[in-house]
């Protein structure tokens, strides 16, 4: 898949978040280690927890294709701000990261960092602390 491909990808799951009420609109693609792409968007519920970050989507779709490794994950917002994945999400993308994984943060005209997802979680706990 060409970077222009990913992109769009990128670009259409932004576009179809499901934000009445923030009017925050997030895309994000997951990369399995079958270099399949999974895209997701957020979905948010007038009972505010119950809604969905677009990160929670694009690793439903993953399992939904029969793959439980990813290698990346891009995350796409507008706004000043470089738009990282939240702490819960952190940790959900934990469960399924190869080492190593990239974090990639768009914006819908440029990636604007790339950071491993170890960096934004140092320390996160995962499958070896269970017994």
């Amino acid at each position: 898949m060409t970077e222009d491909s990913y992109f769009k990808l990128l670009e259409d799951a932004m576009s179809r978040a499901y934000a009445p009420y923030s009017k925050f609109r997030v895309g994000a693609v997951v990369r399995g280690e079958s270099g399949q792409l999974y895209a997701g968007a957020n979905v948010e519920n007038a009972a505010y927890p119950q809604g969905w970050c677009a990160e929670a989507s694009a690793l439903a779709a993953m399992v939904m294709g029969r793959e439980t490794t990813l290698t990346e994950i891009a995350v796409m917002a507008a706004g000043d701000q470089i738009c990282t994945p939240c702490g819960g999400c952190r940790q959900k993308l934990k469960e399924f990261a190869l080492p190593g994984a990239k974090v990639l943060c768009y914006s819908p005209i440029e990636l604007r960092a790339t950071i491993t997802l170890d960096e934004l979680l140092p320390h996160g706990f995962g499958a070896s602390y269970l017994p």
